[in-house]
């Protein structure tokens, strides 16, 4: 998506236009409207832009393309857009609404909460208005309780606190069960249509999942290298967002994950899909079946905060417990990074970086196990997109960059490297080749939010001719839970 490129004029007002313009831009305002109110979120925008081309005065212009950016997760773009809003006028009680709900939406509570209070202060009688402070005031504080009681060195893991010993597995429980403490083909095949019942694995299993893929992920690097032998066929899926039915439909197309069907999944398993809890079971049951034929890379939803914002931490603690939450947070920091195919694809969640230096061995190195930084290879690993022009400029999304394919060629040639797999973006097909076909993205979970209308995709590569090959397919039924079922309210409320 081309970022917004008008320019406001030095000075003027909406009355220095003729009637003839200030018409026509408001004509171009309600066919955004309709657009968006069909969910059309591209044609929107464009038509919001085109709107602000002819009046750069009108405020709500501004606003409403913020709110149709949001939809599209160009959180960046819909800061910008609320901002330049409240440059027209500072009065439009609606731009700080937009204003915060980017900041909530990237994790800028304390800077959300400055704009919620102004909302309040204009509207002491709204009483959406002071709900939303009220909820934004909480997190703020909750966090800044939290910084203070944490002690990184000497905090005690969660993981460390669990017994299974204790927990019993009832008389009436008569779901999956490991073998001898193992997960077995017979225990995964079993769990998936337990799943797709909606019916939920005994806690004690759940924990025994993530204890064991924890000790599986902390012994690898943040760049994991995988080799694939000729005649072979390796598949790598983009996001899942909890769309469980339709990860069981990947594997209905594409086969059960085994040694002779390997899988890579690129990140962003979680959050805003209702099914995440059993998407990331069934997703960590394989890696710990088959470690060295599945693989998992970190996703910039795979963080704390992106988790209690967009569900499913609130999922977690629903289904099972909020120690199990703190848990899944602990795995979710030992994810790999990237993973490098045949040492010539490199796969990551987000993209490349601000610095043209940056190596293979570099990204090796990396300390991962943490909250990633807001700036920062690591973070641009998991946030980055590509654009169509050279050169790099602001995330759209508010956080790391966007690149160009002069970037991009740039870092194959320094590794060595054939092209890049990422993933991170809606796409009406579930895939696009950008940069020449250097950069190839791959996004899995179909209609995404029951909403975008896009197709879901994934990607087999037959060596030795490393060529992508694309599959793609249209969402599935799934029982009537909403997206966003667990996510925070406030959050919610805006998107």
């Amino acid at each position: 998506m081309a970022a917004p490129t008008e320019k406001e004029p030095a000075s003027g007002s909406e009355s220095d236009l003729t009637d003839e313009v200030r018409r026509t831009a408001e004509e171009l305002k309600n066919q955004a409207n309709s657009y968006f109110k069909d969910k059309g979120y591209e044609k929107a925008i464009e038509f919001y832009s085109r709107a602000i081309d002819l009046n750069p005065y009108n405020a709500a212009y501004y606003g409403n393309r913020s709110i149709a950016y949001l939809r599209t997760e160009c959180f960046g773009y819909a800061l910008s857009d609320a901002s330049k809003a409240l440059e027209v006028d500072n009065s439009y009680v609606k731009g700080y609404y937009r204003r915060a709900s980017a900041n909530m939406a990237i994790g800028k509570f304390k800077i959300a909460l400055k704009d919620f209070e102004t909302v309040v202060k204009v509207r002491p009688n709204d009483k959406d208005a002071k709900a939303k402070f009220t909820e934004c005031n909480k997190i703020v504080k909750r966090q800044a309780f939290e910084r203070a009681i944490r002690v990184d060195d000497v905090k005690k893991c969660v993981s460390e606190s669990i017994n299974l010993e204790s927990m019993d597995i009832e008389d009436d429980y008569s779901g999956p069960a490991l073998e001898d403490g193992k997960v077995t083909v017979k225990f995964m095949e079993e769990l998936m249509e337990w799943f797709k019942a909606q019916k939920k694995l005994h806690r004690k299993y759940a924990y025994k999942i993530l204890l064991d893929v924890k000790e599986i992920f902390e012994q690898q690097p943040s760049l994991v290298d995988i080799k694939i032998s000729d005649g072979s066929k390796f598949t790598v899926c983009g996001d899942i967002h909890g769309q469980y039915y339709d990860l069981m439909n990947i594997f209905r197309l594409n086969g059960n994950p085994s040694k002779e069907n390997p899988y890579l999944f690129n990140g962003d398993f979680v959050d805003r899909g209702s099914f995440s809890v059993e998407c990331i079971l069934v997703l960590f049951g394989w890696k710990l079946l088959i470690p060295d034929s599945f693989f998992m890379s970190r996703g910039n939803h795979e963080t704390e905060t992106m988790n209690q914002m967009y569900g499913f931490e609130g999922e977690v603690k629903t289904k099972y417990s909020a120690q199990m939450a703190e848990l899944f947070t602990e795995v979710y920091n030992l994810l790999p990074l990237t993973h490098c195919i045949n040492s010539k694809i490199l796969c990551m969640h987000g993209g490349l970086f601000s610095r043209d230096d940056v190596t293979l061995e570099e990204i090796k190195k990396i300390d991962r196990n943490r909250q990633p930084p807001d700036s920062g290879v690591m973070c641009e690993l998991l946030w980055s997109d590509p654009q169509i022009l050279p050169g790099r400029a602001p995330s759209k999304r508010g956080v790391a960059i966007q690149f160009g394919p002069d970037v991009t060629q740039k870092f194959l040639e320094l590794n060595n490297l054939d092209y890049i797999i990422r993933s991170h973006e809606v796409k009406p097909l579930g895939y696009e080749e950008a940069h020449n076909g250097k950069c190839i993205t791959v996004f899995s979970a179909p209609n995404y939010c029951d909403q975008m209308g896009n197709k879901g995709a994934f990607i087999t590569l037959n060596p030795p001719d490393l060529s992508p090959k694309f599959t793609t397919y249209e969402c599935v039924p799934h029982p009537n839970v909403k997206p966003m079922a667990y996510a925070n309210s406030l959050l919610a409320s805006f998107m």
